[in-house]
């Protein structure tokens, strides 16, 4: 046996999760999906998740600064999670009723929020509703006690959101040209838009079902757009009542979207199909993840991956490597979804959701040749929406929203895999260690000291990312 395995398992060993949780391996036997023989067993793939909290319904989650707590979009509002232990996340609080005193109050269905440092943004309705649209601010400080301090009531369905603290950056799909639009919290007013409009004439000839503006992702005074076939763009928001274009990261030119004849179909199969966008913590590098199924059962489509990009200079995206998506007998919308969902770039990871093809970690230490870390599927009870990491864990939401699925609700938290050490410099490499790679540490009951670390490191970096 090689000396670095035993370290790894000796590490290990107290922890209560096996080896293959912190090594890197190929794709496991699928199980429940007819892509290949079940395994003997017909138990899910991977290792086992540290903890579950079954919930009655889970869109988005977002993880603390800190690692500690997670919040849970739960369409009829937003929930907070301990996970201080791993092995059993716990219910802390629930907020319901969002924007209740509102002339058409409350919001019908959150699907999305965000986090920054101690307040909450919590937005919807996704798609046409009843009720109110726009988007309720939480202070978070207190986890069992949040308490609304700003809200809003808007004349558009808000399918996805981002926040810096004071500025919410909003899909405003319902107006016209699919805008992003921008609004000062503190003030409750909005203060800008953009949209393709801005870009060019020529997107008023293209359907706009082919271009609305699915998600947003803003850092460093950037804002990432996807614009599903419309493509990804960025834009610089440093002032956001005077946004301006900095680049078109990839998509088809308006001309070429104007002559398709079946914008249906298009719509919901590659090419194309931007659906989600994040930068790492540098911002030099960009994920962007499709969303598309086979809409004809004709083997014409199927799911898209993650395909990352090199933007240190954005204006000459460079892509580097693509995550393909987990395999499916049956790629229909009505199927067994394994297309790339919500996913986090940080620490030279992945972490990613792919519906009922799991989760996924990749090692990103080289993005032109990503290695798979982590994955874990259970086809038959579980539907990914997204996977975030958390201090000495990561956490993924299923959920039961996907058409034709009966899957239990619920946050899972799984271990939190070790990957390659970067090759050091002739002069660090002296200094260098015999570990085989780096971890914000595996979950267990107390986690000891390595996961207090990891806490303390994962809430330095995040603040140092919002500080930029």
């Amino acid at each position: 046996m090689r000396r670095r395995t035993v370290l790894r398992r000796l590490a290990l060993a107290g922890t209560g999760v096996g080896l293959a949780a912190g090594t890197t391996r190929g794709h496991p036997t699928p199980t429940g999906d007819g892509t290949a023989e079940p395994a003997a067993s017909d138990t899910p793939t991977g290792e086992d998740p540290l903890g579950v909290l079954e919930m009655e319904t889970v869109y988005e989650v977002v993880t603390s600064p800190d690692g500690h707590t997670a919040y849970v979009a739960t369409g009829d509002g937003v929930a907070l999670v301990d996970l201080v232990t791993p092995t059993s996340p716990r219910l802390l609080s629930r907020r319901t009723d969002l924007l209740a005193d509102s002339e058409n109050g409350p919001i019908q269905r959150v699907q999305d929020l965000a986090v920054s440092g101690s307040r909450l943004l919590a937005a919807g309705p996704a798609h046409p509703a009843d009720g109110a649209h726009g988007f309720v601010v939480f202070d978070v400080s207190d986890r069992q006690d949040p308490s609304r301090i700003a809200g809003l009531e808007l004349d558009t369905r808000i399918h996805n959101c981002h926040f810096d603290g004071r500025y919410a950056y909003l899909t405003a799909n319902d107006r016209d040209g699919n805008p992003l639009l921008v609004v000062d919290v503190d003030a409750e007013q909005e203060v800008g838009d953009w949209s393709l409009l801005d870009a060019g004439d020529a997107w008023t000839d293209v359907p706009t079902s082919l271009w609305p503006l699915h998600d947003v992702w803003v850092q460093h005074d950037r804002a990432y757009l996807a614009y599903w076939d419309g493509g990804t763009w960025v834009v610089d928001v440093s002032d956001p009542s005077d946004i301006s274009l900095v680049s078109k990261v990839r998509g088809r030119p308006p001309e070429d979207l104007a002559a398709i004849e079946d914008p249906g179909t298009e719509r919901s199969e590659p090419p194309g199909n931007d659906h989600f966008v994040t930068v790492n913590e540098d911002a030099s590098l960009l994920g962007v993840g499709g969303e598309s199924w086979d809409l004809g059962d004709d083997d014409s489509g199927g799911p898209s991956g993650i395909e990352l990009y090199d933007i240190s200079d954005p204006t000459d995206a460079e892509l580097l490597s693509t995550l393909d998506p987990p395999p499916t007998s049956d790629p229909s919308p009505g199927g067994i979804l394994t297309t790339a969902h919500n996913f986090e770039l940080t620490d030279n990871r992945c972490y990613s959701a792919w519906y009922n093809g799991g989760v996924r970690v990749h090692d990103l230490t080289d993005p032109t040749a990503p290695e798979l870390a982590f994955e874990w599927r259970d086809t038959e009870t579980t539907s990914f929406w997204t996977a975030q990491r958390a201090a000495g864990c990561f956490v993924a939401g299923s959920t039961n929203a996907s058409q034709g699925t009966e899957v239990q609700p619920g946050l899972y938290t799984f271990p939190d895999p070790q990957i390659r050490t970067p090759t050091p410099t002739d002069d660090e490499a002296g200094n260098a260690t015999d570990a085989d790679g780096t971890s914000l540490g595996v979950g267990g009951p107390g986690f000891g000291v390595g996961s207090a670390v990891a806490a303390v490191g994962l809430a330095a970096w995040r603040a140092r990312r919002r500080r930029d």
